[in-house]
């Protein structure tokens, strides 16, 4: 079971970013699939998740009209595409999954990958 989380790197504020999370030996199906992010010296906040089966989605209120989440079901993967990116949106950014999660709580999912770096700065 791997969950491979990319496409991070360093952006301009109000640039854009997509960040992808591939699913390797297990499928996707029946998961809710969760976006988390981590600064230094910050609290680990949740800013994204989508049920893979219907496509449902929820979006933390700081992230909401600039990110948008989505999936491709033939290659197993979510991704996060970041708009209007700021400087506070600078952050290890991760994926997770889980059988039951419902919202954006990390205790929530059952297993989580390595990180992407995220950095927003002129």
């Amino acid at each position: 079971v791997q969950l491979q989380a990319c496409g991070g790197g360093l952006v301009q504020p109000g640039g854009s970013l997509r960040l992808s999370c591939a699913a390797r030996g297990f499928n996707l199906d029946y998961y809710t699939i969760g976006w988390f992010r981590q600064a230094p010296g910050k609290e680990r906040e949740g800013v994204s998740r989508i049920y893979f089966t219907t496509g449902s989605t929820y979006y933390a209120d700081s992230v909401k009209g600039r990110f948008t989440i989505s999936r491709d079901t033939a290659r197993n993967t979510v991704y996060l595409q970041m708009n209007s990116l700021k400087p506070e949106d600078t952050a290890a950014y991760y994926c997770a999954v889980g059988v039951s999660a419902y919202g954006l709580r990390l205790g929530e999912y059952d297993y989580r990958g390595q990180g992407t770096q995220v950095t927003v700065s002129s």
